[in-house]
């Protein structure tokens, strides 16, 4: 009897098995017209192709800009029945020396959260190779991060994005920490006049009590008092002076 009811159980979950594979992919052919006039609707999307299999769209093709991989993807995921997305688009566009690439990326992130809160308390840097942009550094928090990977998604020349950043945990020490270490350096006769540029403060990165000094200064002597202020402030457990003088 055991045996028998041992025998039963194998084939119930194999006819299970069976018709949770039927089920999933009968879906296919609907997925695919779908896909296929998403594809002809977008003018930007009209060298890539598809393939579906058990729910799951594969996509391949070129596009222009690295915006456009990322759109397509989204488009697909919202379709009815659509389990999961592959996307092996290549970006195809404008071919931009790296170096040249970094630059304009640079500029326009030093420019991005001008006039916000958190302008002062991030630290993002930027390097390109082979058109693979990487975004490192620590931010406040995610917009900044969010807000970096949409100014190089609609670069010509930029092929892929890699996020390394580190967004900081919430702490309200730390943001005490953050402000208190603010008003230490802004306010100094010396260091005053950093506060009247937003494109190239000083960043102050406050992890866990910690906190970091990047950016530029213009003399040594620059560093070295923004280094004292800083560790003049209660409740720092440590700082690290990474300003870099011009």
């Amino acid at each position: 009897m055991k045996k028998q009811s041992l025998a039963v159980t194998v084939v119930l979950l194999v006819l299970l098995s069976v018709t949770a594979l039927a089920d999933t992919g009968r879906y296919d052919r609907p997925i695919q017209q779908a896909v296929s006039q998403k594809m002809h609707a977008a003018k930007q999307l009209q060298n890539v192709s598809s393939d579906v299999e058990d729910g799951i769209v594969t996509l391949t093709g070129t596009v222009s800009l690295y915006q456009d991989k990322l759109d397509a993807a989204k488009k697909i995921k919202k379709l009815p029945n659509v389990s999961g997305v592959r996307n092996d688009i290549a970006v195809a566009g404008a071919k931009v020396p790296d170096d040249q690439l970094q630059q304009k990326l640079a500029k326009k992130l030093a420019y991005d959260r001008v006039g916000y809160f958190d302008n002062t308390f991030n630290y993002l840097a930027v390097s390109v190779k082979d058109g693979v942009v990487t975004f490192s550094g620590d931010a406040y928090w995610g917009a900044a991060v969010d807000d970096a990977i949409a100014l190089a998604a609609r670069m010509p020349g930029v092929k892929d994005v890699v996020n390394d950043v580190k967004v900081l945990p919430v702490s309200t020490f730390d943001d005490s920490l953050r402000i208190r270490t603010a008003r230490a350096i802004y306010r100094d006769s010396v260091l005053g006049r950093y506060a009247t540029d937003p494109v190239h403060p000083i960043r102050i990165v406050v992890d866990n009590g910690h906190v970091t000094l990047y950016g530029s200064v213009e003399s040594s002597m620059d560093k070295t008092i923004a280094g004292v202020r800083a560790s003049g402030v209660s409740g720092a457990f440590s700082v690290d002076n990474r300003l870099v003088v011009n």
